[in-house]
């Protein structure tokens, strides 16, 4: 899922839900908002990841990809793993030739600061699901191109500042931003959920929780509101409402390893440490690879 990639990557939620948006990142399967990703993806977020640490911002490595991978974020995401990075500056490996945008030959002394090995442990990639092609060949669920602002508008420019402003951790300022967007497009569920989740990050619980009811009550079937709601409720004390919103995901989407975790974590809380157990292993059995995956094995042995 969306939040296991930014653990695994180590980038905040909103580079993925931006590389997401650009079109670099297509899920696999998509039910009630919650996007599954397969290995390929990971590996382009890995590089993508790579240029965000390089200290491009979001939207500096959209500008420059688009500059150097004409086509569309499909194309770039593709070419991702021959983009050299030195300094602010991509390059594209053309089999040992480096090229600037517009395919432009870079200089003998230049390339050769950008030999780089092969990536550790990069592998074919392979989908359990489907192949990237084959999903992007069909709209993803829930996938609504009207929840967000057109493309090139200011709304939309300003929503690209907030995914900026949340990685750098101003997390007040992005707060702002998406709620200019809010009052310029009308409330919309996915985007009153990204101020949710920015809320939660700044520490608001009692905001976030109010947000996250408003993007359900706008729609009914966002599972990673009633999730996210499931875990402010939680931390706010409130456990039985908490288990209630999480059973309620669960019954709408058994497969949705995330709910199990985060419902396995109220139970625990709530002493009801063998039901908390079954909702482990559930969570293992459907994610092992997962970042929580050692914690979870964990705490099974601390329950037997």
């Amino acid at each position: 899922t969306a939040a296991m990639m930014a653990a695994v990557l180590d980038v905040p939620p909103a580079a993925i839900r931006h590389w997401i948006r650009s079109g670099l990142f297509i899920a696999a399967r998509s039910v009630g908002s919650v996007d599954w990703f397969g290995f390929e993806q990971l590996v382009v977020g890995r590089h993508l990841a790579r240029f965000l640490a390089g200290g491009l911002s979001l939207r500096d490595i959209d500008a420059k990809l688009r500059e150097l991978v004409p086509g569309g974020g499909q194309a770039a995401a593709d070419a991702a793993s021959r983009v050299r990075l030195d300094g602010r500056r991509l390059s594209l490996d053309d089999g040992g030739r480096m090229l600037a945008a517009g395919g432009q030959l870079q200089l003998g002394f230049y390339t050769a600061s950008l030999v780089e090995t092969a990536a550790d442990g990069e592998h074919p990639a392979v989908f359990e699901l489907e192949s990237a092609r084959e999903a992007s060949a069909r709209p993803a669920a829930g996938d609504d191109a009207a929840d967000l602002p057109p493309p090139g508008s200011d709304a939309a420019e300003i929503l690209d500042l907030a995914d900026d402003l949340e990685a750098a951790g101003e997390f007040v300022e992005a707060a702002e931003a998406l709620r200019a967007v809010l009052q310029a497009q009308g409330p919309n569920a996915r985007i009153t959920f990204m101020l949710a989740e920015l809320l939660y990050r700044a520490g608001d619980l009692t905001a976030a929780r109010e947000r996250y009811y408003a993007a359900i009550e706008l729609d009914p079937d966002h599972l990673q509101a009633r999730s996210s709601l499931g875990c402010v409720l939680a931390e706010l004390g409130e456990h039985e409402l908490a288990l209630a919103a999480l059973e309620g995901v669960l019954r709408q989407e058994p497969t949705y390893a995330d709910a199990h975790w985060h419902t396995a974590g109220v139970l625990r809380e709530m002493g009801a440490v063998a039901d908390a157990a079954h909702h482990l292993r559930r969570f293992l059995a459907l994610a092992p690879e997962s970042p929580w995956a050692a914690l979870a094995r964990g705490r099974l042995e601390e329950s037997r």
